[in-house]
């Protein structure tokens, strides 16, 4: 967890670093003119500047003025280092599709494999008490590949076990002069498909290809109209992400209902269909394919692929029940996040007006 930010004062020849933490926005007739932040040595202190970039993470006590903060916690990952193991596939990120939930293992070092539990709900056993250590070795372990179970029983005997909740939260700005929203602090997703890092870099991208031909930031109130296209232009990408890392851990979990197992097993198998049945969902994970529709017709196809498993090479009764209730399980798992995200700004972005802003007049 970050305890402070960087501010930076930008001059015509020179660029000053100061580094604090952050007490509060500074806000003068609706304006954001800068932040107050208090020093190493406990002194408090105030930076001014015409555009104040706010990006203070997940845990963020700067978002609430400037944007509606519904943040969802649907699980917390409970984090282990495995020392001296060989994954299945060298060089490889894991996904374990486990009871209850998805658990991920993937290389940080040539002697080192991070593994990242995932515990639905807000609360998750004790650590001290030694709940933790018991649900880790008679839940989760027997669910593991024996290339790293006696890696990951030796962890949990170390007892350096780590949680950290996992946080959603769809873009929903107030635009505000002299203040813009970036990184966890103003759009987060499950952490299940890692795209948290390609989301902002993308959107510093966008940020920086709209800054790029401005030579004065100083009107407030113009440069606030402009900077709304940034939430449009950004939608591609970051909607894309959103909506499917929101997904995947949906179909992931475990269920004891037939039609989620169906869909969670067809997804599996579409996936080892290899070609593009795997490249399309890959580049749509990485940001490479940034385009909604995309999404929307993977998704789609995988519940239709399950359905056909169901009703081949004879359909019942019963499995063209089951196969009715996949096709809407699946509706209903991916269009409330589509509807957070915005359907407007996610799949026609050149009817939102800001899309065609221009910079402001030098």
């Amino acid at each position: 967890m970050f305890t402070g930010i960087f501010i930076f004062v930008f001059y015509f020849t020179s660029v000053q670093l100061e580094q604090g933490t952050v007490i509060s926005l500074f806000e003068d007739k609706g304006t954001i003119r800068g932040v107050q932040y208090k020093t190493k040595d406990g002194q408090e202190l105030k930076a001014f500047a015409p555009l104040t970039i706010v990006c203070d993470g997940c845990f963020s006590n700067l978002r609430r003025s400037l944007c509606n903060p519904k943040v969802d916690v649907p699980s917390c990952f409970v984090g282990l280092i495995l020392e001296n193991c060989q994954l299945p596939c060298a060089n490889h990120g894991h996904v374990i599709l486990g009871d209850p939930s998805p658990i991920l293992m993937y290389p940080i070092s040539s002697t080192e494999v991070r593994c990242l539990v995932d515990v639905p709900g807000q609360k998750v056993p004790s650590i001290s008490s030694g709940e933790m250590a018991k649900y880790l070795k008679t839940v989760v372990a027997p669910q593991l590949p024996p290339e790293v179970y006696d890696a990951f029983l030796a962890a949990v005997e170390r007892g350096n076990i780590r949680t950290m909740p996992n946080r959603s939260m769809p873009a929903a700005p107030y635009p505000t002069p002299g203040a813009l929203l970036m990184g966890d602090a103003f759009n987060m997703r499950h952490p299940l498909t890692g795209g948290g890092m390609t989301v902002a870099l993308a959107d510093i991208v966008v940020l920086r290809n709209l800054l790029r031909p401005l030579c004065n930031l100083n009107d407030a109130p113009t440069l606030c109209k402009y900077l709304e296209s940034f939430y449009t232009l950004r939608k591609p990408v970051a909607s894309t992400i959103n909506t499917l890392a929101g997904a995947l851990y949906k179909v992931f979990c475990a269920s004891p209902d037939q039609a989620r197992k169906e869909m969670r097993q067809a997804c599996f198998d579409y996936l080892s269909l290899g070609g593009v049945f795997s490249a399309g969902p890959v580049s749509l994970l990485s940001g490479l394919n940034p385009r909604p529709l995309s999404l929307v017709a993977h998704f789609f196809a995988v519940a239709l692929y399950g359905v056909g498993r169901l009703l081949l090479p004879f359909p019942s009764p019963k499995r063209i029940w089951i196969g009715a209730r996949l096709i809407s399980g699946a509706s209903g798992i991916i269009f409330p996040i589509i509807r957070a995200e915005g359907v407007r700004q996610m799949f026609f972005p050149a009817t939102v007006p800001a899309y065609y802003r221009a910079p402001p007049v030098k």
